[in-house]
């Protein structure tokens, strides 16, 4: 690709702002001390960095692993959390209109709660997405029935559910190794399994348009494909659970060139959002990772810029509707 159609606009649809003021509140609340440096809470210098790549790079802020913490506790308790984490992304957009936008959290304990958040998240304060947890307290999953409305609601807003790993769930099976099994295979089961859920439960089918981002690069579902197909019968889905698959998008999260080319090649074009994980990964080697796939400009636009102003419905950079 020439030099020059590479200097283009980039929006990094998986970027993590964690507020100080959220994570004092969420501590707190469970008794807990431990607080991230301020690569995480401090968003000027977060910005920096991203001016620092020697690009115009705007970025979607989304909780990452934190979504569970805004449903691992009482229902009062995830009512007032999550109400300080919207407002405090609804400020950050506020503070840095045209280069920042948030996503919400929900108190999902309750579905009459959630409905009630989801409508003041993304109808009063303007935030664009919807993070769900892997896990939603202690039992529940992302395809109890008591949910439905909560997706018809989501469906009918056109704003995206991002599906990503926690650090709640499967944790006796991925102890120990100082860390290591739970983060480079853990947080993959996590988010493969939860996502496939919305394929079993049949949520898919019965939501046309709803959409669904699973991060890093789908987790295990694209290359575990052909299994889920042959082994799903029992679900009873019309269509095989791929089809379902392919109609969600995934991102760039992943230090591997050759898994990241062909989560493009399953999902298409269409489907895939450039994500850095700043900070949990080096931005200049997600930016690396992109260069290497050797896509036309066409491509490299869309998954760098395009596909995610269209998905989340972001206004271009003159103002216009995307």
């Amino acid at each position: 690709m020439p030099e020059d159609a590479r200097r283009g606009p980039i929006l990094d649809s998986h970027f993590h702002w964690y507020p100080q003021v959220v994570e004092r509140a969420i501590n707190s609340s469970r008794g807990a001390s431990r607080m991230h440096s301020s690569d995480w809470s401090d968003l000027h210098a977060q910005l920096q960095r991203m001016d620092d790549l020697g690009r115009r790079i705007d970025v979607i802020s989304s909780t990452g692993p934190f979504a569970g913490l805004f449903t691992d506790t009482d229902p009062a308790t995830s009512r007032r959390l999550t109400r300080l984490y919207n407002e405090t992304m609804a400020e950050g957009q506020r503070q840095h209109p045209g280069r920042v936008w948030g996503t919400c959290v929900i108190p999902l304990l309750d579905t009459d709660d959630a409905l009630a958040e989801l409508e003041y998240a993304v109808g009063t304060l303007g935030l664009i997405g919807v993070n769900v947890p892997g896990r939603i307290g202690a039992k529940d999953n992302l395809d109890e029935p008591r949910l439905e409305a909560f997706y018809d609601r989501i469906e009918e807003l056109g704003v995206p559910v991002l599906v990503h790993p926690n650090d709640e769930a499967f944790q006796p099976v991925l102890g120990g190794y100082d860390g290591a099994l739970h983060l480079s295979l853990g947080r993959v089961i996590d988010v493969s399994v939860s996502a496939y859920r919305l394929v079993l439960s049949g949520i898919m089918e019965r939501h046309p348009d709803l959409k669904v981002i699973v991060t890093h690069t789908g987790g295990a579902l694209p290359y575990q494909a052909g299994r889920m197909d042959k082994n799903s019968g029992a679900a009873r889905l019309p269509k095989p659970p791929s089809a379902y698959l392919k109609r969600m998008y995934t991102d760039t999260v992943s230090p591997h060139t050759p898994g990241v080319a062909f989560a493009v090649e399953f999902y298409g074009t269409e489907r895939v959002i450039y994500g850095s994980d700043y900070p949990c990964w080096d931005p200049d080697a997600a930016l690396r990772i992109m260069d290497e796939l050797g896509l036309d400009d066409d491509s490299y636009r869309k998954i760098t810029n395009d596909n995610a102003r269209r998905l989340y419905g972001i206004r271009d950079l003159a103002g216009a509707t995307a």
